[in-house]
């Protein structure tokens, strides 16, 4: 069974003026859509076929580097649409906003370190909110290019429940080279039920 480009939650429209609506269309479209074919034609004929996306990213040290940069490519923007949307933003609340503040001090202390994070990786790459594999604390980390940190690869090692996308291809159209604006604006349409759900699935 091949993997299938999922189809946006909202219209491409739905997250502007933080996420122009020209930007999704080329990134979702173009970029995860190319993810998503070469991910298949990587694992076509190999053992890795007919397996989920968990399963190949961690294994992707013996995959190689088409399956280990397009299978991360195309679980990185799955879990970016889905973890976003109109009128979001806010505030988490329940047991995700329990744990941030447990794990970070407090909500803004949180932000700032995801920040750091996303802003202070060099070149392409993302910045995560994880659940720790071992702990189950969360904890804040970035990866580069289209690693992620359920790949055996990766020195963190944790489920992503929020992930920021710093390839330049994800805001320079409308931020140019200004990431750090990027960054803030992301904050305006986090889905933090989303987050919550997955933070919640993680834990199990």
């Amino acid at each position: 069974m091949s993997f299938e480009l999922p189809n946006l939650p909202y219209p491409k429209n739905a997250l502007e003026p933080h996420i122009d609506e020209r930007t999704m269309d080329i990134h979702h479209g173009k970029h995860h859509a190319g993810y998503t074919n070469k991910l298949n034609a990587a694992i076509e004929g190999t053992a890795y076929e007919g397996k989920t996306i968990e399963q190949i990213l961690s294994d992707v040290g013996n995959a190689g580097t088409a399956i280990r940069n397009n299978g991360g490519g195309f679980y990185n923007h799955s879990l970016f649409w889905e973890t976003m949307g109109p009128n979001k933003g806010g505030t988490p609340s329940g047991d995700l906003a329990a744990a941030i503040d447990r794990d970070f001090g407090s909500f803004e202390n949180f932000k700032s370190e995801f920040a750091d994070a996303s802003a202070s990786r060099f070149g392409s790459g993302w910045g995560w909110l994880i659940v720790d594999k071992k702990t189950k604390k969360l904890v804040v980390t970035s990866t580069p290019n289209q690693d992620n940190p359920l790949m055996d690869v990766v020195e963190a090692d944790g489920t992503p429940i929020l992930g920021l996308d710093v390839w330049e291809h994800a805001y320079y159209l409308n931020y140019q080279n200004r990431r750090p604006d990027y960054i803030s604006a992301f904050w305006n349409v986090v889905d933090w039920d989303k987050v919550a759900e997955k933070y919640e699935a993680a834990l199990n």
